[in-house]
């Protein structure tokens, strides 16, 4: 195994569980304790980890800062944060922030409303284009190769009522891009329900979205209206402070040459 892909490992591993010796990280890695320590040196001198007054290792201030520059080059998430506190308020459901990221979408920000069952997405959790509110509302204005792209992929059923026929997917997208949101119809948790629209660029690529979920049911019509029309206000002030000035809901821009393979 690199020492690259063990550095990692070691991150993932103080991320959770917060700080700890040499000896417990050495053996939830499975690894020599000489190997580890070496490996903590490093990561210490690049000031990634560092020693508490215990002495154990634990995160230090460097992944925030490069945490800060990539939330730098990503405006929304900044923009989108008082759209997002104020329709939890008025929902009391869970508001989601996510990024489009190769051919999943992540959830960089949220803020929880006070309902009981929520879509309790941990940021930087990322799910398929093809399943979910926020995803779905991405997928359908990225244009029909980047559709094409994925569903060249397998897709994996999450719930029953997760989409995975090609024909009757894109079919769902078509209807996505003609009302300008997605719905997740228990596609992920059974359950939990979600509604979802995108965030577009200043030439309406999409570059993320958000989205509202809870337990209440979610289907087109007047009793839907007033969540679509706070999403609606949202995504489209924050893509317009993005340079977005087109009409709303955008078109469909093709983003298949960026996808990751």
């Amino acid at each position: 195994m690199s020492s690259i892909r063990r550095a990692v490992q070691v991150l993932d591993l103080l991320a959770g569980k917060g700080a700890l010796g040499v000896r417990a990280i050495a053996q939830q890695l499975k690894l020599p304790v000489g190997s580890a320590h070496r490996l903590l040196i490093d990561l210490s001198e690049e000031n990634v980890v560092e020693r508490n007054e215990e002495g154990a290792w634990q995160l230090s201030y460097r992944l925030l800062a490069i945490t800060d520059k990539q939330l730098d080059g990503v405006r929304f998430p900044r923009l989108a944060r008082p759209f997002c506190e104020a329709m939890a308020e008025k929902t009391h459901e869970t508001i989601n922030v996510n990024v489009l990221s190769g051919q999943f979408c992540v959830c960089i920000d949220k803020v929880r409303g006070s309902q009981g069952m929520q879509l309790d997405w941990p940021i930087g959790s990322r799910a398929p284009l093809y399943c979910g509110g926020s995803a779905k509302s991405i997928l359908a204005f990225m244009g029909e190769a980047a559709l094409e792209k994925v569903l060249s992929q397998p897709l994996t059923k999450f719930t029953v009522n997760t989409v995975t026929d090609p024909k009757k997917l894109k079919a769902e997208l078509a209807t996505i891009r003609k009302r300008g949101y997605s719905i997740d119809d228990q596609e992920m948790v059974a359950g939990v329900f979600c509604v979802g629209m995108p965030i577009v660029d200043r030439i309406g690529r999409p570059v993320g979205a958000i989205s509202i979920s809870g337990p209440s049911p979610k289907r087109p019509g007047a009793e839907l209206q007033p969540l679509v029309d706070l999403l609606a206000d949202a995504t489209s002030k924050v893509s317009a402070r993005l340079g977005y000035a087109g009409a709303w809901p955008p078109r469909a821009v093709d983003r298949s040459l960026e996808m990751a393979d």
